[in-house]
């Protein structure tokens, strides 16, 4: 089977500096969880943005599910993201004003593939929401009629987590998610990840700067590994 993600000779540099990713060769199968160490500053939230087509490289290669992004529109790749791609964002990134369900559901109003999918797994995408919420330890109905501003940071990480699955998307991306939370709650946040991925049939690739979170994963990789632009030059 081919990689999920497969990058190839990839350059990129914003205008008028130096190259800030330079990457040979990076692969993600299906259905692998990848944790890829980045610290601030080594290009992980601009590499993410190339994965979702936000930008486009200097040079290179991006395929996500065979699909060469570098050959679609700005539009085309926008509608091609939210179709295959489910972020979880470290401010979480809830829109304050709309409820709990509504931010769930978000993605399917703007994907009709991901509202298919979920209407084919749970029925309905109100019971997407409501089954993929209670799979994350959100249990208590009345918590889906709430502004989402009203919430935890704990719950707030989770609503954000079923957002970005539902419809299953076949890559799920998360950047630094579990930065606010303790020790004891990261770890159980992330195996429910786990769980609701293999469920969806999802790849996950989580960036954070937390190593002692690599030992969960499939595999794990440093940026700086992948990266030559980061490499020191030789004296």
């Amino acid at each position: 089977m081919n990689p999920l993600i497969e990058l190839a000779d990839l350059g990129f540099a914003w205008p008028g500096q130096a190259e800030l990713l330079d990457i040979p060769r990076f692969q993600l199968a299906h259905g692998e969880s990848l944790f890829l160490k980045g610290p601030s500053g080594s290009g992980k939230t601009t590499l993410l943005g190339l994965l979702g087509g936000v930008q486009t490289p200097g040079r290179g290669s991006i395929r996500l599910l065979g699909q060469e992004l570098t050959a679609l529109s700005s539009g085309a790749r926008d509608h091609f993201r939210v179709d295959h791609t489910g972020y979880i964002f470290q401010q979480f990134n809830l829109l304050p004003f709309l409820s709990v369900r509504a931010n769930v559901e978000l993605p399917c109003h703007f994907s009709t593939l991901r509202r298919q999918r979920a209407k084919q797994r749970h029925g309905s995408v109100e019971q997407a929401a409501t089954q993929l919420l209670a799979h994350l330890g959100l249990h208590d109905k009345q918590l889906l009629a709430r502004r989402a501003d009203t919430l935890s940071i704990g719950q707030q990480q989770r609503v954000a987590a079923a957002r970005a699955l539902i419809g299953q998307p076949e890559l799920v991306i998360a950047d630094e998610p579990t930065s606010a939370l303790d020790a004891d709650a990261r770890e159980v946040f992330i195996q429910l990840l786990f769980s609701e991925c293999r469920e969806a049939g999802a790849s996950l690739l989580f960036v954070s700067h937390d190593q002692s979170l690599a030992p969960l994963f499939d595999r794990s990789l440093s940026l700086a590994e992948l990266n030559r632009a980061t490499l020191p030059t030789e004296i």
